[in-house]
């Protein structure tokens, strides 16, 4: 079985943890230990930021 990459790159979630606040915990423990609601708001900022790139694009 392959291992699937991530989708989103370690620079972009590094931002995304710095912008939603929980980059000192991230820093401290890891991926492992942020909270199942830092990463759904994470995953949902994303999907945020991912939709305004895609209308900006439709609007050139």
């Amino acid at each position: 079985m392959t291992r699937r990459r991530g989708v989103m790159s370690e620079q972009f979630k590094t931002e995304l943890a710095k912008e939603l606040g929980f980059y000192p915990t991230l820093q401290r423990e890891g991926w492992g230990g942020i909270t199942t609601r830092d990463a759904g708001n994470m995953v949902k900022r994303a999907i945020e930021i991912a939709e305004q790139s895609l209308a900006t694009r439709e609007h050139r």
